[in-house]
Formats: C-alpha cells, sequence, structure tokens
C-alpha cells in the first residue's frame, strides 16, 4: 500500500481551508458592513444555509461518509473503482436534480422549517425568494464534493481544498460590482451562489480528470455497490449532517428574536476558522487513510493515525477555544463593526462567539472519532449517536429560551457536542486496538491543556494593555494582529518548553509522508 501522507494531506488541507476562511471573513465583513443584520442579511443568511445544511447530507455528510470509504478500498484493491464512481456520480446527480426542482417549489415551507419565526414578515418573502435563486448550489457542490471524494481517496488533497477559496473570491466580486452597478445587495448575493457552484465543481471535475479518474453522467443503473453505498449513507445521513441539523434548532430559536440569526451566523464564522482548518482537514485525510490501512490489515497504522490526528487536532484547537472565550469581544469588534453593524451586534455576537469556543475542541473531536465507524463502513452507531445529540440539543435550546433568550441557541449547540464526543468515544471502545488512545496522546492532553491556560493569562493581560488601542479607527487592527501574535507565541514557548508538543516531530512526519 502507498499511503496516504498524513500530515502533508493535513498541512495542504489546512492551508487552503484558512485561506478560504480568511476570505469568508473579507465576505461576512463585507456582508455586515452592507446589510448589517436587517431583515435583507437575515433572509439571505437563511437561503445560503438551506443548499449547505443539505450538503452535509448529499456530500460532505452522507454520501461522502459512505462513498469514500468504498471508493478508497476498491482503489487500494484494484477494483474498478472509477466504474464506481461515474455510478455514483451518476446516481447522485440524478437524486439531486429530482430533490433541487421539488426543494424550489416547496420552498416556503422550508423557509418555515429554519425560521418560523420569519411567519407574516417582510424576511419571509425574501428568503424564498432568495432561496429559489441559491438553492440549484446543492447540486453542483455535491457533485463536486464526490470528485473531492475520488481526489483525496488517491491522496490528492489540493484542489479539492483549494475549491472553497472560489466561492469565497467570487463573493467579494460580486459586492464590488454590485455596488458600483447600484444593484439590489440580496440579490446579487443569492445569484452569486449558484455560479460558485459551478466553478467548484469544474475546478474538482478537471483536478480528477488529471488524476485520471473522467467521471461523466450515464444512464442510471442501481448496481449491487450502489445499493450498498445507499444502504450505508442512509444512516449517516444524519450523522455526518448531526451538526448542521442541530444549526437548524438553533436557528429556529434565533428566528424569533430581531437580530439573533445574523448573531449566530456571523459567531458562527469565527469559531468556524479553527475548525475548518484543523477540523475538516483531520476529517478529509483521515477516513480514506484509514480506510486503505484497514483494507491492508494496517492495525497499527492505523491506531497512530488516529492518535496523531487526535493529538494535533487539540494541540491546535484548545488554545483556539480558550482565545475565543477570553478575546470575543475585541475579535468581533475589529472584523464586523462598521457600517450598519454596531455596537449592540457586537455585544450580542461576541458572547455566541464564547460560548461556541467552549465547544470547538469537542466539534473537532468528532471529525476525528466518525472516521473510526465510518471507514469501516458502520454508520449506524454514528446514526443513533446523532439521535441523542438531537434529542440533548433541542431539549437545550427550548427549553433555556424563555431563560437566556437566543443564547440558549449556542449553549445547546455547544453542550450537545460534547455529548456527541462523550457517546463517539463510549462506543469506539468495541471497535478494537486501532480505536485505543496510546500513551504519547494521554501523556500530552494535559500539557496541551496546561499551555493553553498559560497563553489564557497572557492574553487577557495584553487585551487590557491594548484596550485603548482596539478602539482606534486604523490602529485597531494592527493591536488585534499583536494580541493574537501574543496569544500564539506564548502557547507556542509553554508548549515547547513542557512537552506538549514538538515542531520537530511534525518536520520529520512532513518528510516521511
Amino acid at each position: 500500500m502507498k499511503p496516504i501522507r498524513l500530515i502533508s494531506g493535513f498541512l495542504t488541507v489546512g492551508l487552503w481551508t484558512l485561506l478560504s476562511r480568511v476570505l469568508g471573513f473579507v465576505r461576512d465583513v463585507m456582508i455586515a458592513a452592507y446589510l448589517g443584520t436587517g431583515p435583507v442579511a437575515e433572509a439571505f443568511l437563511i437561503a445560503f444555509s438551506l443548499p449547505n445544511m443539505f450538503r452535509r447530507f448529499f456530500a460532505e455528510g452522507a454520501f461522502n461518509m459512505a462513498f469514500v470509504p468504498m471508493f478508497s478500498k476498491k482503489f487500494e484493491g484494484g477494483d474498478d473503482a472509477e466504474g464506481f464512481a461515474n455510478d455514483a456520480f451518476t446516481g447522485l446527480a440524478t437524486i439531486l436534480i429530482v430533490f433541487t426542482v421539488a426543494a424550489m417549489l416547496f420552498m416556503p415551507w422550508l423557509v418555515l422549517a429554519m425560521a418560523s419565526g420569519f411567519a407574516e414578515d417582510d424576511r419571509f418573502s425574501l428568503a424564498v425568494l432568495y432561496g429559489r435563486i441559491a438553492f440549484p448550489y446543492i447540486l453542483f457542490i455535491s457533485l463536486a464534493a464526490l470528485l473531492s471524494g475520488v481526489l483525496n481517496s488517491v491522496g490528492r488533497f489540493a484542489a479539492a481544498a483549494a475549491a472553497p477559496v472560489l466561492l469565497n473570491i467570487l463573493f467579494v466580486a460580486a459586492m464590488i460590482v454590485g455596488n458600483l452597478a447600484g444593484w439590489s445587495m440580496g440579490l446579487t448575493l443569492a445569484w452569486t451562489v449558484p455560479f460558485a457552484g459551478i466553478a467548484q465543481m469544474l475546478l474538482v471535475w478537471f483536478a480528477a480528470k488529471r488524476a485520471g479518474f473522467t467521471l461523466r453522467p450515464r444512464r442510471p443503473k442501481f448496481t449491487p455497490e450502489l445499493k450498498r453505498l445507499a444502504i450505508i449513507a442512509a444512516p449517516a445521513a444524519l450523522a455526518g449532517g448531526v451538526l448542521q441539523v442541530n444549526l437548524l434548532v438553533g436557528r429556529q430559536v434565533a428566528s424569533f428574536y430581531d437580530g439573533a440569526v445574523a448573531w449566530l451566523s456571523y459567531a458562527d464564522r469565527l469559531y468556524q476558522l479553527p475548525l475548518g482548518v484543523v477540523g475538516i482537514a483531520i476529517g478529509v485525510v483521515l477516513l480514506p487513510d484509514l480506510s486503505r490501512r484497514l483494507r491492508a490489515g494496517d492495525t497499527a497504522g492505523g491506531r497512530d493515525a488516529f492518535n496523531r490526528a487526535c493529538e494535533m487536532s487539540l494541540a491546535l484547537t484548545i488554545p483556539a477555544a480558550i482565545a475565543l472565550m477570553v478575546i470575543p469581544v475585541p475579535l468581533v469588534q475589529v472584523l464586523f463593526e462598521r457600517g450598519a453593524f454596531g455596537t449592540d451586534d457586537t455585544m450580542n455576537t461576541a458572547v455566541a462567539v464564547a460560548i461556541y469556543g467552549l465547544g470547538l475542541p469537542a466539534f473537532v473531536m468528532q471529525k476525528a472519532l466518525q472516521p473510526l465507524f465510518f471507514a469501516r463502513e458502520d454508520t449506524r452507531r454514528p446514526f443513533y449517536i446523532a439521535l441523542l445529540s438531537l434529542v440533548v440539543n433541542a431539549v437545550i435550546a427550548i427549553g433555556l429560551m424563555p431563560v437566556i433568550g437566543f443564547m440558549a441557541a449556542a449553549v445547546g449547540t455547544t453542550l450537545s457536542a460534547w455529548a456527541t464526543v462523550g457517546f463517539l468515544w463510549w462506543q469506539s471502545r468495541s471497535l478494537g486496538e486501532a480505536a485505543r488512545f496510546d500513551a504519547r496522546f494521554t501523556n500530552r492532553l494535559w500539557r496541551i491543556v496546561l499551555a493553553s491556560g498559560f497563553m489564557a493569562a497572557v492574553l487577557w493581560g495584553a487585551w487590557v494593555v491594548l484596550l485603548p488601542f482596539l478602539g482606534l479607527p486604523i490602529w485597531r487592527y494592527f493591536a488585534l494582529a499583536l494580541l493574537i501574535a501574543i496569544g500564539m507565541i506564548s502557547y507556542g514557548i509553554a508548549g515547547q518548553l513542557i512537552g506538549a508538543f514538538r515542531l520537530a516531530e511534525f518536520k520529520r512526519a512532513f518528510k516521511r509522508g
């Protein structure tokens, strides 16, 4: 077996995802400046979230969680992987065309399912209009995700990781042009969504072709492999999209409070930065690697890959979580407070950021634990765990709504994420030696926490010192950059001194591939 270069793959996906998230911030800063938290902003955010929620089921969620292990094993065994991919491509396209047409017809009901608080409100008609324009994105981005799964399975991560960058580039360009031309900003954003999906699909299609996999739609046929894929994907539809379903509950709660949908969406963007860079990178690289190692009978290699993924995830996300909890106000203030986005918006968004930050390590650990099941084509247990998580989220979010208002949505999402990690870890104990934490991981975990605690103290002190500069129009950007740099340096020094990590080990791992 030619192994996937786990560390270099993680770095490739992480760096491209970082660029995408940075551009995503630019996009959201511009949306906040043009639209603030008003009805057009909330209507567009709900409309855009609809295809993005369903893509977690058809793309990165259910379909790819089932497709990638099957394709990886066929590729490893030389068993007509391209034919299987072509059948899956055709089947997915057929289902999604029908689903897209149906969703556009029933868009009013979908909007109510996402945000029933919009009923009898101007936001409702806008969300329906924007939703019908944007929803075809699900077709193109899901096919792009399948093509990305093919590329990831053969160890080619760059094109798939770079594709989301196109989305944000097109959004930024569209807003600039729309503003200069005097177009409706809501309609400009809505029409950009499907065109961005086409661009992403074409990018990974050509990359897959260069890798030797030319996928084209053909007459649909329900082969035994596709039947097995459908059986595996059905329970994974909930397991892979549990975070999105939990966010749906949160949006319902938020829709009853003016501005809350936007506050939670902007907070989501902040914690999605480290989650995307680390969590998505780990999940994307770990799943095909574990699948191929299981096919080759490499239990020791699978255990090492799992533990190093968990170790790297927590070494990067625990300090990020601490930072989101310690300095959410300057982060939101500098990044978003301008134009129609005011001080009250900053404070409400910052509260949500801190709550989401508390759950960040759990969101990332899910990405490391789920491949243990999916690599074995076991989607039933993650399905049942997802159901338990949904119950936890709904009870907390709806139960606390009369007490703490819109914040109940963020609290429910965070606590259900930790419940999911606990359930996944409990069930993974039956998966054998490859799913066990090793001595190196347990020895370093407490050191990572200790180094992060030291960083928190330094970060708080630096915030107090830099507070006067964070309110100045130009200097606040330099002050925030310096604040973040101080946090990173203090964590890096503390981590090295107490043995939380060794940079030299990552360098050696990268060279070994």
